[in-house]
């Protein structure tokens, strides 16, 4: 990581659970990190907390609601303006709702694919116009995806959400042929976590604390502080590796499958 020192992260959703946990360990590293949320106010004491542990990089707080497609711009001219560009960029931002495929409603459908798919793809297009403009030949575009990408589990809550995961999928493999194709060192990575402890579950499914509380009890989750390690391992990596896709379980967690899709461009 220690080239990454100094370097501009734009995370996305980085208020709470994995995205909080990446900005964080990011700005452990030396990081100058953008952080990007609704709920600001989060982001802002997190910063502090960073200031205050003396860590050596800088958490900068930023306001924008990622279902809009101007707010996304505006946050990407800001960090022109205020940090010159982005050099990595983490699509972590996600949703779902317990809308499911036989009765659920349009708009809500519609909520989840504006955050899980297309803020995804234009904070990616963003990013990559920001790197190619200064000559950014080394940068990255992390998208943290899901199991539910790879597999559709009998989990009816999640079953829209799971299609756009399968959409960041091939979205992660369609953005690595068009790196390579232009002759790039630009990388492009999924990470593919199971189940993690955070607030996502409690929120995409129904308002039953009971089926909750069933699924964290038959399945040892992840934490997001393994999350933010995986996105800093796989920067460690890159230096070992032009291209791999491998699996494994996160240590502590043995019966949580943490599925690291990485792909990049020779």
């Amino acid at each position: 990581m220690d080239r990454w020192r100094g370097r501009v992260a734009l995370v996305t959703g980085a208020s709470v659970g994995i995205g909080a946990a990446v900005a964080v360990e990011l700005v452990r590293h030396g990081m100058k990190v953008v952080g990007c949320a609704r709920d600001v106010a989060k982001i802002q004491k997190l910063a502090a907390e960073c200031q205050s542990a003396g860590h050596p990089g800088v958490l900068v707080p930023f306001k924008c609601d990622l279902t809009k497609e101007e707010e996304i711009l505006s946050m990407f001219a800001a960090i022109k303006e205020q940090q010159k560009g982005v050099d990595v960029c983490i699509n972590n931002a996600g949703l779902g709702h317990p809308e499911r495929l036989l009765n659920g409603k349009t708009g809500r459908w519609k909520n989840i694919i504006d955050v899980n798919v297309l803020a995804l793809s234009i904070c990616t297009r963003e990013a990559y116009q920001s790197m190619k403009e200064r000559n950014v030949d080394d940068g990255h575009i992390i998208n943290i995806n899901s199991l539910c990408g790879h597999k559709v589990i009998p989990f009816a809550d999640l079953h829209f959400y799971t299609a756009t995961k399968y959409a960041v999928t091939a979205l992660t493999e369609g953005l690595r042929q068009e790196l390579r194709a232009e002759n790039t060192h630009i990388r492009a990575t999924s990470i593919s976590p199971g189940l993690v402890a955070t607030e996502f579950i409690s929120r995409a499914s129904t308002n039953n604390p009971d089926q909750v509380a069933g699924i964290y009890a038959a399945y040892k989750a992840l934490q997001a502080k393994d999350i933010a390690s995986a996105v800093t391992l796989e920067n460690l990596w890159l230096n070992l590796y032009s291209r791999c896709h491998c699996s494994f379980c996160c240590p502590s967690n043995p019966r949580t499958r943490l599925v690291f899709t990485l792909k990049w461009c020779d």
